[in-house]
């Protein structure tokens, strides 16, 4: 098959996802192009100018696809002009709930239009958190496939072996408002160990920085599912995390991980140091959760499902 993917970036969270499926399609003999659009660097213009800038690449883009994929909002309005016989669109999270969050409720307004157009101009839609099909099934009545992200347990291989860190929590994630880094920093000089914040290293540094620490602390505001606590989960690192989005269908509390309630620093403090200290919780979690990801979020598990999303 000839597939064509948009995303404004492909690393990291749904971009991330989208150039993981990519590589694998490409192994099983498929044309996956990715999409390239330049955007303007500043955050209220990043959607709009790689809408704009993505648009008029579409209309002079003439190849036909058999599939092209759209991996979130703003990138289903580059779909449109795209010629081919089947249109996806997936979305990690609630696009309006997330814009509001970050901007306004205007721009949430305006982004819950958005949504409904970019429903419009797909064919199949799906998500990565059983939450979020809820949510839009029950609200705009919206069909969507869960299709979660799944975990390549090969590019571990090439993660180094590496000492573990005495009472190490380590933070992986964008430095950025709706991942609640503030609130941690808030706490930080109250919880009884050292705390390492990945924000910008290359995935296979902060692989090693996650497989060295004790614990994996990840609170969110706002999240979909996050391909980090899988990443956790099979280096048997114990995952603390607020109970926000797609986040309990994967942390069953105090069996798989740890869930918290957001924006309290208070109980993520209680948390943090309560589980330094007890091993024997530490190693529950770490099996339990280990046993979980391979069980459900592999490419063997997952493999057949995207395959049959492209070919039916």
């Amino acid at each position: 098959m000839k597939i064509l993917y948009i995303s404004p970036r492909f690393e990291g969270g749904i971009g991330g996802h989208a150039f993981r499926v990519a590589e694998k399609l490409r192994e099983q003999g498929h044309d996956v192009k990715l999409m390239k659009v330049p955007h303007i660097p500043i955050k209220k213009l990043k959607n709009p100018s790689f809408t704009m800038f993505g648009i008029l690449k579409s209309l002079i883009n003439r190849e036909k696809y058999d599939v092209v994929h759209a991996w979130n909002i703003p990138s289903a309005f580059v779909m449109k002009y795209i010629n081919a016989d089947k249109k996806i669109l997936s979305v990690h999270g609630v696009y309006s709930e997330q814009v509001e969050i970050l901007h306004s409720k205007t721009t949430g307004s305006l982004a819950s239009k958005a949504e409904l157009m970019a429903f419009e101009i797909s064919d199949r839609l799906t998500t990565d958190s059983k939450t979020v099909q809820k949510y839009y099934n029950e609200k705009i009545n919206a069909d969507f496939i869960y299709l979660p992200a799944p975990l390549d347990t090969k590019k571990f291989n090439n993660i180094n072996e590496i000492e573990k860190k005495k009472n190490q929590v380590v933070y992986i994630g964008r430095d950025s408002y709706e991942k609640g880094i503030d609130i941690l920093k808030k706490i930080e000089p109250r919880i009884n160990g050292n705390v390492v914040y990945c924000t910008d290293l290359p995935w296979e540094k902060t692989m090693e920085v996650l497989k060295s620490s004790n614990i994996l602390i990840v609170p969110s505001r706002m999240e979909s599912l996050p391909q980090v606590i899988k990443e956790a989960f099979y280096l048997k690192i114990p995952v603390i995390a607020t109970n926000v989005g797609g986040v309990s269908e994967i942390i069953i509390d105090h069996e798989t991980g740890i869930l918290i309630p957001p924006e309290d620093p208070s109980k993520m403090l209680d948390a943090i140091n309560s589980l330094l200290i007890d091993e024997e919780l530490q190693k529950k979690l770490l099996e339990n959760a280990y046993n979980f990801i391979m069980k459900f979020f592999t490419w063997d598990a997952l493999l057949p499902k995207y395959l049959n999303l492209y070919t039916h």
